[in-house]
């Protein structure tokens, strides 16, 4: 009965899927299937021919055999390895090379013997690309195949560099990327200008030749191509879609990646449910965008004729469930973000008491405050919270080089005018421009120049958090640690980072923090600083007694906005805080026009969080509510 109604479950999944609660369950999942066939193997006296991607998924997978290795005595001597793919062209000793990712999270800490590691040369002539491909391929097939072939996939649906319009029975060769690809990678390689234009990849037909094919995700950045990929018709569009005719691959994906599959996103569609407050809103949210129609006027049949009839059975009548629906959306809804004061607050999403509030916003990078909470942060200060805004993190590697030396120009230009004489100014502005001129790609800032980008974004973050209404004993600027490595890949959080957040946190005892929880972030500090703040907080928990007291809410905006059903708290900004907020964007003048990373959206900042406001408004309106300029939204997160 339990596999009867786990294939209904999964009826609309065309190829084996396994979820795990976080990435690290998955990782250690994969690395001791991969351990137990090298086991296996030397138990005959053979070799484990391993198939191997690189990237940002296979790293913990990579870290526990590692482990294996030296804590546990697993030998790799038997172990024979291929790598999916390379850019071409590219030196082998270039940070972005996969054999410098190869050696740096594997080869370099286990017995392997080298002469075993096989990896595309991306040093070759195009003349001799062929012969090597063709050379590479019969290596594989000489030593029996691959016994196992993990694998990632690319938000364009790649596997290996299989992009759209790769067919099935490709083999090892020469391809163009993507723009897209390549837009994911320009943070490696200092701009997307930078990235390889090509690469060298084993074909889909490569790789189906394998014994067992698993490919692993992680994140709810790659949820929408999986649901492709998984439950969608195969399509030359979208590569990975062609698993689906093996019969030897599972995916390994963690619950954010698994999210927006049908069993998941959507659970009854294809199974009896619990029906509990958080999914009968999400149900009747969705049933009511799906039918384009306000919650209001939603139906028996409605419900009957998509999945929703237990609901409507257990929790009916439908009307009821309607009006109990559009309540609590009601209910998200307030103009009083720090609560109102002398007001029931039974059905509001903040507390009325205490009427004024200490308040911390934390802001990841210095203009993530405006862009994502700017509206809230004035309504906050004008409603007379004791507001402060913390910047975790400097920025300092997103700001354009000629801003620094134009910033040094003026520095060295006043102190002229003023009379003021700074011969090591000029020393120092001419290393800059000296270093500048030689940078490579990616390349460390010289700790100077650090210091200037830093400044800059300093002086854009005082100026944003002065125009809404702080005074600047009120402005933190923390400077986390791990962040300042000069470089795109940051350090290792440290308890440091813990505790100068836990010192701000005492200093104030907040009733009320903001902390970003857009962990869309492409470049992963917004996820970081959330969980420094929350492990500052639940130390703090042990020991002071305000903490019970203090509520955190995430808010969004850079990236992604909260899906309609999430929103604990809703507030509405009229067409002139909508103004009063693009102009606090404004103030960051080094992120205008062309940011250094703006992710694959090509919108500006104050432009993407002013059409996301506005989104949010609508999808409040389509649902038969209010119909507001814009709306900032937030989730409360219990800890």
């Amino acid at each position: 009965m339990a596999r009867l109604n786990l294939l209904e479950e999964t009826r609309f999944e065309k190829l084996p899927v396994s979820v795990f609660e976080t990435p690290g369950a998955a990782s250690l999942n994969v690395a001791n299937r991969i351990a137990n066939l090298i086991k296996q193997k030397q138990a005959k006296n053979e070799n484990a021919v391993l198939g191997l991607a690189t990237g940002a998924t296979p790293i913990s997978v990579y870290a526990e055999l590692v482990r294996l290795h030296k804590e546990e005595g697993l030998s790799f001597k038997n172990v024979i390895t291929f790598n999916l793919d390379e850019y071409y062209p590219m030196q082998p000793d270039a940070a972005q090379s996969y054999v410098s990712f190869m050696n740096d999270n594997l080869f370099d800490h286990i017995d392997i013997d080298k002469s075993n590691v096989n990896i595309p040369d991306g040093t070759l002539s195009l003349e001799e690309i062929p012969a090597f491909c063709l050379a590479y391929e019969k290596k594989i097939g000489d030593l029996g195949g691959l016994d196992i072939q993990i694998l990632g996939i690319g938000r364009t649906g790649h596997i290996g560099f299989n992009e759209p319009g790769s067919a099935p029975n490709s083999g090892t060769r020469l391809v163009t990327l993507d723009d897209l690809t390549r837009r994911d990678a320009a943070r490696d390689f200092g701009g997307k200008s930078f990235v390889p234009t090509k690469a060298i990849t084993m074909g889909i037909g490569t790789i189906f030749k394998a014994r067992e094919i698993i490919l692993m995700a992680w994140s709810q950045k790659k949820a929408s191509i999986l649901k492709k990929a998984v439950e969608g018709e195969i399509s030359s569009e979208v590569p990975a879609t062609y698993l689906q005719l093996s019969e030897n691959v599972e995916f390994i994906l963690d619950k954010d990646a698994a999210s927006l599959l049908t069993r998941f996103d959507t659970p009854w569609l294809v199974k009896d449910c619990i029906w509990d407050e958080v999914l009968s809103r999400k149900a009747v949210i969705w049933l009511a965008n799906t039918l384009k129609k306000p919650v209001l006027k939603l139906t028996e049949d409605d419900f009957n004729n998509n999945g929703m009839a237990q609901l409507a059975l257990e929790k009916g009548p439908v009307y009821n469930i309607n009006i109990h629906i559009f309540n609590k959306l009601q209910h998200t809804i307030t103009g009083w973000p720090g609560g109102k004061p002398n007001a029931d607050d039974s059905q509001r999403p903040e507390r009325a008491e205490p009427a004024k509030k200490r308040v911390i916003i934390f802001s990841p990078h210095p203009d993530d405050d405006v862009i994502s909470m700017g509206g809230t942060f004035i309504r906050l200060v004008d409603q007379q919270h004791d507001v402060h805004v913390a910047y975790q993190v400097s920025g300092n590697t997103a700001v354009w080089d000629d801003d620094a030396l134009r910033f040094m120009e003026f520095s060295i230009d006043f102190a002229d005018k003023m009379g003021i004489d700074k011969p090591e100014l000029k020393t120092m502005y001419q290393n800059m421009r000296t270093f500048i001129e030689k940078k490579q790609p990616n390349q460390v800032d010289t700790p100077e120049i650090q210091t200037v980008k830093g400044l800059i974004r300093k002086g854009e973050a005082i100026a944003g958090a002065r125009f809404c209404g702080l005074e600047d004993d009120h402005i933190h600027f923390m400077e986390l640690p791990f962040y300042e490595s000069g470089k795109s890949q940051k350090n290792p959080v440290t308890n440091t980072d813990v505790e100068l957040t836990m010192e701000l946190l005492q200093k104030i005892k907040p009733e009320q923090v903001f902390a970003a929880g857009d962990f869309e972030d492409p470049h992963g500090t917004h996820l970081v600083c959330f969980n420094i703040i929350i492990e500052a907080l639940q130390r703090l928990s042990k020991t002071e007694s305000w903490v019970k007291d203090c509520w955190v809410w995430m808010y969004r905006g850079a990236w992604k906005e909260f899906e309609t059903h999430e929103i604990e708290m809703a507030v509405p900004l009229s067409p002139q805080e909508v103004e009063k907020k693009k102009f606090a964007i404004f103030k960051h003048q080094s992120q205008k026009d062309r940011a250094v990373f703006p992710g694959d959206d090509a919108r500006e900042f104050y432009k993407r969080a002013e059409d996301r406001n506005r989104e949010t408004a609508k999808s409040y309106d389509d649902l038969g509510l209010a119909d507001y300029e814009a709306m900032e939204a937030f989730v409360r997160f219990k800890f």
